[in-house]
């Protein structure tokens, strides 16, 4: 006798075979037929029975599936079959055929539809607390909760999500991810013991999921204003320096501010002492040596609670060193001129250097900008700067004297000894030279007219209280252009008169000790050009030093011949 049944889950089915027709593979002239049996639904992996019919009796069945997944053991053969139903993750359809062969060696063939239903169990979520490794947990310490341990509880399953959720606690507990496998939080700082309650939600790759809850006892805190007045700090003269206490920590979050300077030293003004987050420009000092200046800032929290701390500045000498800025005051994009500070176009000329800084720089003397000269006389007596009268100029910044030139007269090489419009060929004692230049013709020597010549003129006349006066390098030359002059060349006209005039020669070329290797060989006989600096547009180029060029001499305050 057939049992005939529709499967509940977690029972066994038989699959009767009382219905179903044959197939095409038999002859219409050969009585033989087989049934199946009806389709039907079963859970997965549960046992159910498969059972033809065939006729005439006698044959043998065979059993394959068609399509769907896999199930174990087919293809088979026999009448009856006991089966097990695939492991799936969604309902799906399986496709049987049952072929049968009668004893005369004709054949039929039936299918059935078997639906095997997803069962799926529920994953189970677990915490551990794996940070502080041991002992209970204080303000500051990052606690660090995992549930890596979480399982799911298909043989064939995984979890694919973790989502953490605080279901109580302090507010001012913030965390930056919840949705890893694992959750890292600070603890908060407490004025009285507490606790905060972490919800842990997993998924399974079947959409289903588990939740659980932990508990972890939060701690209070002996000191509840924790002042912070942030890293002490090396800066330099004329910086801007930012104080920040904002990162300081009360029970709520809530506090106000008062800074205070509390070491000696130069008294600076602080933007606003009452904000946590305030600025101050570091002074200029005396000597070389850095200073440093402490501040104290009070915090007041919501309950008037309060606590300090303090920050060390130290204040380095900025590094002007001893040159001269270029004199520019002007920013520029690609185009055109900008306001300076501008952060698409930054670190401009006009914003670095003395310059930049030129209303906090003491003088000795005047000058454009943050240049610094005084006048001298003839006999190397300090003038005021009104003088129009004077023959040397002291730069206060370099340390270097300059000569001053004589205004133009007479015509060459009928001209006083300093006279402006006198030029000389390039030729030095003991350096790389050239044949120099004929006496009398471009300048009013009577031996040659070589720059060697000016100076041993200049020197054995003592010139402004020195006998050191020599040809400027290129650096020092360089040094003294003025990019904002008011005059037609780049030197300042109130310290620097006299310049000859352009249509003389056709460029203001002067002299510096620089030999050029530019065309040579690298031998000193062959070394026949030296750089010029144009006194016009502030151009570096290379000259014959057979050719002639102004000159201007130098020589350094103090040193000896």
């Amino acid at each position: 006798m057939l049992k005939k049944s529709v499967l509940a889950l977690g029972f066994a089915s038989v699959l009767s075979a009382c219905g179903g027709g044959s197939g095409g593979d038999e002859s219409p002239n050969i009585s033989v037929s087989v049934n199946a049996g009806s389709d039907i639904t079963v859970n997965e992996k549960i046992e159910f029975t498969l059972k033809a019919l065939g006729s005439p009796s006698g044959g043998v069945f065979s059993w394959q599936v068609i399509s769907g997944p896999d199930i174990e053991g087919f293809p088979q053969e026999g009448e009856e079959l006991t089966v097990t139903a695939p492991d799936v993750k969604g309902n799906s359809p399986v496709e049987l055929k049952v072929s049968y062969t009668a004893p005369d060696g004709t054949s039929a063939s039936d299918t059935v539809i078997v639906t095997v239903l997803s069962v799926n169990l529920d994953p189970k979520a677990q915490i551990t607390q794996t940070a502080p490794e041991s002992g209970t947990s204080k303000y500051a310490d990052t606690i660090t909760l995992s549930g890596v341990d979480s399982s799911d509880r298909d043989e064939n399953g995984s979890i694919v999500a973790y989502q953490w959720k605080m279901l109580d606690g302090p507010s001012t507990i913030t965390t930056e991810r919840t949705d890893q496998a694992t959750l890292s939080f600070v603890h908060p700082l407490l004025a009285s013991p507490s606790s905060v309650i972490w919800e842990l939600t997993v998924t399974d790759d079947e959409g289903g999921t588990g939740a659980t809850t932990k508990r972890l006892s939060l701690l209070a805190n002996d000191q509840l204003v924790l002042a912070n007045a942030g890293s002490d700090q090396q800066v330099q003269e004329l910086d801007t320096v930012t104080l920040d206490a904002s990162s300081s920590v009360t029970v709520d979050g809530k506090f106000s501010c008062m800074w205070e300077q509390v070491s000696n030293g130069s008294t600076v003004t602080l933007a606003d002492e009452r904000a946590c987050k305030t600025t101050f420009m570091a002074p200029l000092k005396s000597g070389n040596q850095a200073t440093s200046i402490d501040f104290k800032v009070t915090l007041t929290d919501s309950a008037q609670r309060t606590g300090t701390d303090t920050v060390n500045i130290e204040i380095l000498p900025k590094p002007l060193g001893n040159l001269n800025d270029t004199g520019t005051t002007l920013c520029y994009n690609n185009t055109a001129q900008i306001s300076c500070g501008n952060s698409d176009f930054p670190g401009q000329d006009a914003e670095l250097g003395r310059d930049a800084v030129v209303q906090f720089i003491p003088k000795s003397g005047q000058g454009n900008q943050a240049f610094d000269f005084t006048k001298f006389s003839e006999e190397f007596e300090p003038l005021p700067s009104s003088e129009e009268n004077f023959a040397c100029v002291l730069d206060n910044v370099t340390g270097l004297i300059w000569e001053v030139k004589e205004a133009t007269a007479g015509v060459l090489p009928n001209t006083s000894a300093r006279n402006a419009q006198n030029h000389y060929t390039w030729f030095l004692a003991g350096k790389a030279n050239v044949t120099p230049g004929a006496p009398n013709s471009t300048c009013p020597q009577d031996d040659y007219c070589g720059v060697q010549a000016l100076i041993d003129a200049v020197n054995e006349a003592s010139f402004c209280g020195g006998n050191n006066w020599r040809l400027p390098t290129y650096m020092e030359l360089a040094n003294l252009l003025d990019h904002n002059s008011s005059g037609d060349y780049l030197l300042d006209p109130t310290y620097f008169p006299n310049v000859p005039d352009q249509a003389l020669l056709g460029h203001q070329y002067y002299w510096t000790t620089q030999t050029s290797v530019d065309g040579t060989d690298g031998k000193d006989a062959n070394l026949v050009r030296a750089l010029v600096i144009d006194m016009k547009t502030g151009n570096d180029v290379t000259r014959n030093k057979s050719q002639t060029a102004y000159v201007r001499l130098v020589r350094r305050y103090g040193e000896e011949d």
